[in-house]
């Protein structure tokens, strides 16, 4: 089990948790695995969000990679996506990322991107972590003219700005209209510049909320976690659609002109939809986790695409496209990743497919919205003890009871039981179509567990 790094980077409190003495460690480590089949002094890119802690974090990250003898660029605050795509463009050796994404201002992270703009893997992570805890941290110390050196590279925003304009220039100068108005909210977050750069480049007519950080408003009722400001503002202002980004700028969720939520199954199914018509969803398959609602597995069926599911996450989701050749994957959360463009969620990119769908197709949000049928869904936590939370499967009364409700669904729902990775719970997920039965039958499936697991 690794000792700093979660299923996201790291992710602590700052300054007393995420330390500057942790963070100049983890630098440090990382520059080293990162870059150690390299003969040359390493390039590092490193971009943050808005919260208040993000150049303390910054500065203890600059001098661990300096003094292994890294050069650094820093891109300021930059949405994760940006940096990733910056990594793969500029040929840096790895990059960085600090933010504690869609938490709360006094959290903050750590997300390292290999040379492919790509999280990096847990192996890598894991290395990370045994260097950092070992002797060997302490012989990665540069001398003499071997020190780094770091720079400000503020103005690499207008390439990641100019990436949009080349995929999305022509097609909105032909479909754009005067009265199609899209709302932004940027969660106070790493978006809140970038974004309306590249709208206001585009010609897209925009309202923008929520654009003014102070280091502790980010994602403060606001973004993609909490959407009635954007619903509100949608429906107050009659506007075609809103966009609502998180605090780090990978994900988006989007609201239709009646104040309806488009969460990440029903835009991947909009855009899954229009790429096939232009035959450029590769082998007509869309890659999403487990935790996908029913409703967008009927989508698929119903319209000749395949549907994968992998675990919760979207570096899983990432594996298996890059794995198999698929350029269509995400997370009902709102992580989008349109391989053709880059390897990670990008809540920008996400956006303007959709608005370019929306446009070119000349439909309403909602009507697009109508492709996905939500099931209803409810999730309860049964608490176990926490050595037996994954014996749930070797039990055979609750193994028949699953299957049970299952064969009674025939199709038509489903059961999903998932241990928590640090917690000593175990997570019952049921969808189907009657929310009252659902419910019913999640109590009891979670109740059963309790009795056998504890």
């Amino acid at each position: 089990m690794r000792k700093y790094f979660g299923t996201d980077g790291i992710r602590r409190i700052a300054n007393t948790e995420l330390t500057p003495e942790l963070v100049y460690k983890v630098a440090k480590a990382g520059a080293y695995v990162l870059s150690k089949h390299s003969s040359h002094a390493p390039l590092i890119l490193i971009g943050r969000d808005t919260r208040i802690s993000g150049t303390l974090i910054e500065s203890a990250m600059v001098a661990g990679f300096l003094s292994y003898g890294a050069n650094v660029k820093l891109l300021g605050v930059m949405p994760t996506p940006a940096v990733a795509y910056l990594t793969r463009k500029f040929k840096a050796d790895a990059s960085v990322v600090i933010s504690a994404s869609h938490n709360t201002y006094e959290f903050n992270g750590i997300k390292f991107f290999s040379n492919k703009g790509t999280k990096i893997p847990d192996s890598l992570e894991e290395e990370i972590e045994q260097i950092m805890d070992s002797d060997e941290l302490y012989k990665l110390t540069a001398v003499n003219n071997k020190i780094g050196v770091s720079e400000y590279a503020l103005e690499l925003e207008d390439e990641y700005v100019y990436f949009f304009r080349k995929i999305f220039d022509d097609i909105i100068e032909e479909y754009n209209r005067d009265d199609f108005v899209v709302g932004i909210d940027t969660a106070n977050g790493a978006t809140y510049k970038v974004a309306e750069k590249v709208f206001k480049s585009l010609g897209i007519n925009y309202r923008i909320i929520n654009n003014e950080p102070n280091g502790i408003n980010i994602n403060d009722n606001c973004g993609s976690t909490h959407l009635e400001a954007i619903k509100k503002y949608v429906i107050d202002n009659k506007l075609s659609l809103g966009i609502a980004y998180d605090g780090d700028g990978d994900r988006c969720l989007a609201i239709d002109e009646n104040g309806e939520e488009l969460d990440g199954d029903k835009i991947l199914a909009i855009i899954s939809n229009n790429l096939k018509k232009h035959q450029k969803l590769n082998k007509d398959t869309i890659v999403a986790t487990v935790m996908s609602n029913l409703g967008l597995n009927k989508y698929a069926r119903d319209n000749g695409l395949e549907l994968l599911q992998t675990k919760v996450g979207d570096r899983y989701v990432l594996e298996e496209m890059l794995k198999n050749g698929f350029n269509l994957g995400g997370e009902q959360s709102g992580h989008v990743i349109l391989l053709d463009y880059n390897p990670t969620g990008d809540g920008i990119l996400t956006s303007l497919m959709l608005i370019k769908t929306l446009l070119e197709e000349n439909k309403k949000a909602s009507e697009l919205g109508d492709l996905v049928k939500k099931y209803p869904q409810t999730l309860i936590n049964a608490k176990v003890d926490s050595n037996k939370k994954y014996d749930y499967e070797k039990d055979k009364e609750i193994k028949n009871a699953i299957e049970k409700l299952e064969k009674e669904f025939a199709g038509n729902g489903r059961v999903l039981i998932r241990p928590s990775g640090t917690e000593p719970l175990v997570r019952v997920m049921i969808e189907g179509e009657d929310q009252d039965y659902i419910s019913k039958k999640a109590n009891e499936i979670a109740k059963l567990i309790e009795e056998k697991l504890n």
